[in-house]
């Protein structure tokens, strides 16, 4: 366990295991909400490892297996455990890329730590204690990561509860994100006061997780319609702003056709503006760290 700087590893294939934190090259999760196409997975994978190479940022591959927590019943979930976990593990073999996708309930913690390299627990579930203590488990016997959405209904200084239930669990190796907080109906903020509280918490005496920014779920406009709005056009905006204050890695969402993603389709970031935005957040992290 680290207990000194915000530091934490993630295994990665083939044992190149990098560590994101305190001194550590920012780093980039990003993908597709929902595992779609194969074809289309695989695309977004190579398109995104190959642009945070280009720019000196870490990566890991994100897709959903299950999106249990949708606006209607009548919207796509995605192809279930089995076939997911079957695409990621193929995706982190053959492309080199570590991997994480989220879980909803405690029994799938174990199978989804035999194949991803980090297990996300989703922001509306951040404080369900069994979710907790199974992801901890499971992450600690396989040398796995935990990463923590913050509850969109919590503040800061409450996301000591999920780590701490973490930490007693087994895991060391924990993240924490922001992903905006609910301002009434149909809003999120985002609280940058905040993130600097969460960048200088020591939510744990042997564990201070890196702090991660969701740049895609923030400029969510829940609960609108039979989908969740959003202004996808703010997102490159909010992710300069969260390289600048500071953060340790950025959360995307990432689709060739954002209009046809299958979940979150109005805050999906173009394929095509990835690059170009992480060359961007790449030359601001670097200049905060500098300073």
């Amino acid at each position: 366990m680290n207990a000194q700087g915000r530091l934490c590893r993630i295994p990665g294939p083939d044992n190149q295991s990098f560590r994101v934190g305190d001194g550590q090259p920012l780093c980039v999760i990003a993908g597709p909400c929902v595992i779609e196409d194969r074809e289309l997975m695989f695309s977004v994978a190579r398109t995104l490892r190959d642009a945070c190479a280009a720019s000196g940022l870490g990566y890991v591959f994100k897709a959903s297996f299950d999106k249990a927590n949708r606006t209607s019943a009548d919207s796509s979930r995605g192809p279930g455990i089995s076939a997911g976990l079957d695409l990621l593990a193929e995706i982190r073999e053959s492309e080199g890329v570590p991997v994480t996708t989220d879980i909803h309930e405690a029994w799938q913690a174990e199978k989804v730590a035999e194949v991803v390299d980090i297990i996300q627990i989703p922001a509306f579930l951040c404080r369900q204690t069994d979710l907790l203590v199974a992801a901890g488990e499971a992450a600690g016997r396989r040398g796995r990561s935990v990463n923590v959405k913050k509850g969109q209904f919590i503040s800061p200084a409450e996301m000591k509860g999920p780590v701490g239930k973490l930490v007693a669990a087994g895991c060391g190796d924990i993240m924490v994100t922001e992903r905006g907080t609910f301002f009434g109906y149909h809003r999120l903020v985002n609280d940058f006061i905040g993130i600097g509280d969460m960048l200088e918490a020591r939510y744990h005496a042997d564990v201070r997780p890196p702090v991660c920014f969701d740049a895609t779920h923030s400029a969510q406009l829940p609960g609108l319609g039979a989908t969740s709005g959003g202004r996808r056009e703010r997102v490159p905006l909010l992710a300069r702003a969260a390289a600048a204050a500071g953060v340790d890695a950025l959360f995307l969402e990432c689709h060739p056709e954002p209009e046809r993603a299958r979940s979150d389709a109005s805050t999906m970031l173009a394929l095509s503006d990835a690059a170009p935005l992480l060359r961007q957040v790449a030359a601001i992290a670097a200049l905060v760290r500098k300073t």
